[in-house]
């Protein structure tokens, strides 16, 4: 099969960081990342796909062998090295660091320290800062001794539409000057991976800058735009929407909502159990709450009544008298129905007047 001449670049890979941070993450014994060096985009060699679709994309793989860079397998001993490393140059807290240590040396390690960084909210945001530093110079490595000329699309300063005219522009070597002066400043930033602080990061000098709010805002991608993907390879491409929470460091869950909603049932949850128990208490004492409040003599317009009543704004004359009568428990037998019954009953009392007690007799002692 002869093979397929692909025009040529006119500007360096414009490549998603993100993107391949996820895909090296994930990139396994079970799992095959491909980078295209023409155009830049990634394929997944997704085994889920049936037969016919896998043995035409390992016969186009075969065929543009020199297209296709394969991307490194993150070995048992790089995770290894990615977590101790965050554990002696960020961990301070001595009994946080011997417990993540001993984590890192039992079975399970690289999902039992994601459950532990997720626990502790105060690592978390020292996790993510050095997960993507650590990343970062990772894949500038690899795609450095690829001899591969690219520039990360998180990192350049062109507006989203010029972008996407480069896109589209790819092969073509005459363009308009707002294309022209984009790639300019692409081909500049591509030359900023090959120097030696792209692997080896220096802290900025001088004072350090006034604390602000952290703002996280979603980058704002161009749109993907690709010419010369093969029919085999379009099933297979891989070309996530980044957002904030979508690269992990786990092998398992592919975002990191997928992974906290796996964390929601483990043992720590137990912990909380009476927490859980008193949150169900609250609940029930709100609904009888409820029922009482919808039960005959006891509405939300009487309790105002009685409220104003015994604070002297009642509109019926300022007295409790009548309002009482309405809301207290009216006991077991005859109750004076209105002003003159109470009035006359009281009267009967007074007539009444103090009760006659009997004067109790003692016995005469007997003589002797």
């Amino acid at each position: 099969m002869a093979k397929q001449k692909l025009p040529k670049p006119q500007n360096p890979l414009i490549l998603r960081f993100h993107r391949l941070m996820d895909a090296f993450a994930k990139s396994d014994d079970e799992r095959d990342f491909y980078l295209d060096t023409v155009e830049g985009f990634i394929v997944f060699a997704d085994l889920d796909r049936n037969l016919e679709e896998l043995e035409a994309l390992e016969k186009q793989l075969n065929t543009s062998a020199e297209r296709f860079r394969l991307l490194p397998k993150m070995t048992f001993y790089e995770t290894k090295k990615f977590m101790e490393g965050f554990v002696n140059e960020k961990i301070y807290d001595i009994d946080v660091k011997e417990k993540l240590l001993d984590i890192i040396g039992s079975k399970e390690a690289r999902e039992n320290f994601l459950e532990f960084i997720y626990d502790h909210l105060a690592e978390l945001e020292k996790w993510q800062q050095y997960y993507h530093e650590r990343s970062r110079i990772r894949i500038i490595e690899w795609l450095r001794n690829e001899e591969i000329c690219f520039a990360f699309e998180e990192d350049l300063d062109v507006t989203r539409n010029v972008l996407e005219k480069v896109k589209h522009h790819f092969f073509d070597r005459k363009v308009p000057k707002d294309i022209q002066n984009a790639r300019d400043a692409i081909v500049a930033k591509s030359k900023t991976y090959y120097s030696n602080e792209a692997l080896n990061p220096r802290p900025k000098r001088g004072r350090p800058p006034k604390q602000a709010a952290k703002v996280e805002l979603e980058p704002q991608y161009a749109i993907d735009i690709y010419k010369t993907v093969p029919p085999a390879v379009r099933l297979f491409l891989f070309n996530p929407d980044f957002k904030s929470t979508s690269a992990t460091f786990s092998a398992k869950f592919d975002t990191e909502a997928q992974l906290i909603a796996s964390l929601r049932g483990t043992s720590r949850v137990k912990v909380d159990s009476k927490l859980e128990a008193l949150s169900q208490r609250l609940e029930s004492l709100r609904h009888l709450s409820d029922r009482l409040k919808a039960a005959p003599g006891l509405g939300i317009e009487k309790e105002e009544k009685m409220i104003q009543a015994v604070s002297g704004r009642s509109k019926e004359g300022g007295k409790i008298t009548g309002i009482a009568k309405e809301f207290l428990t009216k006991k077991k037998g005859k109750q004076p129905k209105d002003k003159e019954e109470l009035q006359e009953m009281m009267q009967k009392k007074r007539k009444a007047g103090v009760k006659q007690v009997t004067q109790i007799k003692r016995g005469k002692k007997k003589e002797d």
